[in-house]
């Protein structure tokens, strides 16, 4: 058996090490063995990798990496979005569903588009098929101090909104918003109640909220923002995409009775992979254009145990290379 050097996950309380590992053969047609040449470690990648994102199954050994950028054996570049039933990314070779892929230029960016596809889908997806944003609406990203809520500010903009606010906890990073495309900013405490009354002040009259907090943050916001609104029965879209505050909270049944408010979520299985592929060529095509930016660190694939234990960097993402 043909072997390769990954990133190997043995244990969900360590990181993964570099090891060998048996090169994986495809088995169907829409299956293709890639040479790896980028991979992003998105936050999403670790907690997979500790076994505790949604999508878990608990097997181990295994392959961690959720997308990146390869070389077909005919010679073609491709973005590709990782398959759960298929092995993992962050290997010199992994095998991928073609359909789940987009052919790229030869001369792609390719750590660059392995490093900013992943923090900029959510809110690309969110903003264009779960709630198609209008030229002028207004959007409000919870927890926009996070890479990909920095990104979403960016693609809001970029989208047509006329006027976004910015709400997260870290000040640095809340003034920086500005200069990517925030109208307004709010700090926010740590359960975000100190500050519903400021959110609510400049940010009840918005249409779309895309929410990467959850948890008390969101509890305390959804609230403070219908209670201001000047038109209740006008509609609220709240898209829920990540849960860095908290998995659950409590919404009085209140908001849903007073109010026109629209709950939906963002993630695999709310959007199919279909979905998620239809929307990465133009996506893709922004990322190149320098539109969508995020800074590099490229690490090589042999260094991934050292790499996974540096924080996720403002406005930075980690890129392994084989």
């Amino acid at each position: 058996m043909e072997k390769m050097h990954a990133a190997v996950v043995s244990s969900f309380a360590e990181p993964p090490h570099y090891r060998e590992f048996e090169v994986p053969t495809p088995s169907s047609d829409a299956h293709a063995l890639v040479e790896v040449l980028a991979v992003g470690l998105h936050p999403r990648v670790r907690s997979g990798a500790s076994g505790t994102h949604y999508t878990r199954t608990g097997e181990l050994p295994r392959i961690p990496g959720i997308d990146g950028v390869g070389r077909m054996l005919d010679g073609r570049l491709a973005y590709f979005v990782a398959d759960d039933e298929l092995p993992g990314s962050m290997a010199e070779k992994t095998v991928i569903d073609v359909r789940r892929a987009v052919f790229l230029s030869d001369d792609a960016q390719v750590e660059k588009i392995a490093a900013a596809v992943n923090p900029a889908m959510s809110s690309w997806v969110a903003l264009r098929h779960r709630v198609p944003i209008e030229p002028g609406q207004s959007v409000l990203v919870l927890g926009a101090t996070g890479n990909a809520g920095t990104m979403a500010v960016r693609v809001a903009k970029r989208l047509g909104a006329g006027h976004v606010v910015g709400a997260g906890r870290d000040g640095d990073r809340l003034a920086a918003l500005k200069s990517v495309g925030a109208d307004d900013v709010v700090q926010l405490s740590d359960d975000g109640g100190a500050t519903a009354s400021a959110l609510a002040g400049v940010a009840a009259e918005v249409d779309i909220v895309i929410d990467y907090l959850w948890g008390k943050p969101a509890e305390r916001a959804i609230m403070a923002l219908l209670t201001a609104r000047s038109d209740r029965s006008r509609a609220l879209h709240w898209i829920q995409i990540g849960a860095v505050a908290g998995p659950t909270l409590e919404l009085p049944s209140v908001a849903l009775r007073s109010a026109n408010l629209h709950l939906l979520g963002n993630g695999q299985g709310a959007v199919s992979a279909k979905g998620y592929v239809a929307a990465l060529p133009s996506l893709i095509d922004e990322i190149e254009s320098g539109t969508l930016d995020i800074a590099v660190q490229t690490v090589p694939l042999r260094d991934v145990e050292s790499a996974w234990l540096e924080p996720d960097a403002p406005g930075k993402r980690i890129v392994l290379v084989p």
